[in-house]
């Protein structure tokens, strides 16, 4: 290991934390070994062997008025997805039932749109107020951007965490959307925090952004204090914006996981979309600085089921217990 690395290691476990004041740009060119070793035995110190799984069920699909590059439910893409308004309770209580069976850790209900407002988010209220009353799974919830009342309420109704993607750095986003800005994001998520929910966010890399623009949003969300950071590899969908734009290097992807580990040591970082991309379904990132993953059906991109990820785990000997 390089001593740079080994050095920043030791001060990390002594309590340091990497800020913009200090000069990460040799991490981006930094022996991938010796980077994916160090953001290993930060999560075994962190985390120990516990990998969080969450799943997810798309409350309501399609008809969104924003205009993300990258997404399939658009209204502004032409791709085929399914459209329907939110989902009956019961369904979604079926769903985190089944979920919970399988050993997963958490449940979030998710919705297109810019907000989940009206009808549809007293329906969302329902539905987790069923599934707190009769189950044990964490719930979590990702509704666009809303305002305090509803978070509020989203808690009084047995909602634990929330998810709002910062999706990239400050400087890229607007090469990604135009229809909401960097900062009506990041109003949501302090939003969130201020009443009481923990918050999952993270981003997209393989969007056509600079390594700097990674290691800015990695710095974004530890100056948030996030601690769940989903990181998804770009799994181009044709019709969207992001249509023909190559997959990242499964080097790449781990060398992500591991820088933000290093930023952001306590949070849990989980893969998301893009697994298929990894070695063995993310086997070695499991070993480098993931300690959670999104598992089962992932909307628009292909996902990994729960029984494969606990086997996963169990030879990796790791647990979600």
């Amino acid at each position: 290991m390089t001593t740079q690395l080994h050095d920043l290691e030791k001060e990390i476990l002594q309590g340091y934390r990497l800020s913009r004041q200090d000069d990460l740009n040799w991490l981006i060119i930094a022996p991938l070994d010796d980077l994916l070793a160090c953001a290993g035995r930060l999560q075994k110190h962190f985390c120990g062997n516990h990998v969080d799984l969450c799943t997810i069920i798309n409350g309501r699909s399609g008809r969104c008025s924003e205009d993300c590059k990258y997404c399939a439910q658009a209204a502004c893409h032409h791709t085929g997805v399914d459209e329907y308004a939110f989902l009956p309770a019961e369904e979604i209580l079926h769903s985190a039932q089944a979920n919970e069976q399988a050993g997963v850790n958490r449940f979030a209900i998710v919705t297109s749109g810019r907000a989940l407002g009206g009808e549809e988010f007293e329906q969302a209220l329902q539905a987790y107020e069923k599934m707190f009353a009769t189950l044990k799974i964490d719930l979590c919830a990702s509704h666009g951007i809303l305002n305090r009342q509803q978070f509020q309420r989203l808690r009084a109704a047995g909602v634990k965490s929330y998810h709002h993607n910062i999706e990239t750095s400050r400087r890229y986003f607007p090469h990604i959307c135009t229809t909401h800005s960097y900062d009506d994001r990041i109003n949501t998520i302090r939003l969130a925090q201020s009443e009481g929910l923990d918050v999952c966010s993270g981003g997209i890399i393989g969007m056509g952004e600079t390594w700097e623009d990674r290691l800015d949003m990695a710095l974004s969300l530890a100056e948030l204090h996030i601690k769940s950071i989903p990181i998804n590899a770009l799994m181009a969908i044709k019709g969207t914006g992001m249509e023909g734009q190559p997959p990242l290097p499964a080097e790449d992807i781990l060398r992500t996981v591991a820088i933000f580990r290093l930023i952001n040591p306590e949070a849990n970082i989980r893969l998301a979309a893009g697994r298929k991309l990894l070695p063995e379904n993310g086997a070695t990132a499991f070993q480098s600085g993931a300690s959670a993953s999104i598992t089962g059906n992932m909307l628009t991109t292909s996902g990994t089921t729960i029984k494969e990820d606990l086997a996963l785990l169990e030879k990796l000997g790791l647990t979600n217990k």
